[in-house]
């Protein structure tokens, strides 16, 4: 499943609600007020005999609204409209007898009761699509929290057990004299850190699954990028190149817009080499902001572009470690849950780009 943000989740919170219908102590008094009803415009056929017609439409299509809201089982609904057709049937043709209504009149005792009968056909069918639907977003919202459930355990039981690994580690390898042993214990830590590192991307992707909207503030896209910069300038040696030179402002939270685009970041470390060029640049519209994280590695083959987001995907780096293959699935939850999106650009012959963008924060008034 992709990563699925705010919008994703109002829509299955949206699919997952029941169609309107009136059911118990108001659905009874609605059934108790269309019979009186009825009772009333038969006697109001029987006494004004010469306007017979009106209250004959007028009871068809209150029985016809009442069913949109009430839908009875069928064998209900039959007897209902046998009723009512044989009661207004047997009235109509006697009004003709007494020559108050045209013979043409007569076609509206079959005319009326089938346009009931079409629209009752209608109204079972969009219910049992309806409930066709409603018992698929159950289903849906089952594996969805079963899914959430266990990227939420499955972090919390990973985490625990490589703490304790590492701390013990760590220990150990100040005492271990022997330089292949020490080698070993270094390559065992690293390897915990990653097993860390993925236990917390399953616990982000949990949290942003849940449809919860992050806590946001106003950011200033320059400061931003900059603050970027001097964090990554301190890590892996690239040619790293940082500009922004539009202050715009974005409204989201720091955390985890700083998580979303150090996975774009990391994701073109992994793909460039020492020399390597990595380009991270915040540009600014009337109505949106963009942070463009560009490199010069091998680029993304065009069949990949569709899958660079799903979970557990992976690209092979020319060199360097593979990744979690959660850090763009986290981008893009990320850049959906307050708003935004992550896009793929580039080809195998001119590096990857990755673009996140944000609606941009209108200014303070003065």
């Amino acid at each position: 499943m992709s990563a699925i943000g705010l919008r994703a989740a109002e829509a299955r919170e949206r699919l997952s609600k029941p169609t309107f219908r009136l059911r118990g102590k108001a659905g009874r008094l609605i059934d108790l007020g269309l019979i009186l009803f009825c009772l009333s415009m038969l006697t109001l056929m029987q006494t004004h005999e010469e306007w017979a017609t009106i209250p004959y439409h007028v009871m068809f299509l209150m029985i016809a609204l009442a069913y949109g809201f009430r839908i009875w089982p069928i064998l209900p609904t039959l007897v209902v409209l046998l009723t009512v057709a044989v009661v207004t049937g047997f009235l109509m043709y006697a009004h003709y007898q007494r020559g108050l209504i045209d013979w043409p009149e007569l076609s509206e005792i079959l005319l009326m009761p089938g346009l009931l009968i079409a629209m009752v056909w209608h109204a079972r069918r969009r219910k049992a699509a309806q409930d066709a639907l409603q018992e698929m977003a159950d289903s849906q919202r089952e594996i969805f929290d079963r899914e959430r459930s266990f990227f939420r355990n499955t972090s919390h039981a990973i985490r625990t057990p490589v703490t304790i690994a590492r701390g013990h580690l760590e220990l150990a390898v100040r005492m271990i004299e022997v330089t292949q042993a020490r080698g070993d214990v270094h390559v065992a830590l690293r390897q915990l850190e990653r097993m860390s590192v993925l236990s917390n991307r399953l616990l982000a992707l949990a949290q942003l699954d849940s449809g919860e909207t992050p806590p946001s503030e106003r950011i200033g896209l320059r400061s931003f990028v900059l603050e970027l910069g001097r964090n990554w300038k301190a890590g892996p040696r690239r040619d790293w190149v940082f500009e922004c030179p539009d202050d715009a402002v974005v409204l989201a939270d720091p955390a985890w817009l700083g998580l979303a685009v150090d996975a774009l970041i990391e994701n073109a470390v992994h793909f460039t080499d020492e020399d390597g060029r990595i380009e991270i640049k915040g540009r600014a519209s009337a109505t949106r902001c963009t942070i463009r994280v560009s490199d010069d590695g091998p680029g993304i083959a065009v069949e990949d572009l569709d899958h660079v987001f799903e979970r557990f995907w992976h690209r092979r780096p020319p060199n360097g470690p593979m990744g979690s293959g959660l850090g763009l699935a986290i981008a893009r939850a990320t850049a959906r849950s307050s708003g935004g999106e992550v896009h793929a650009l580039g080809n195998e012959s001119s590096g990857a780009a990755f673009e996140l963008a944000l609606p941009r924060c209108p200014a303070r008034p003065v």
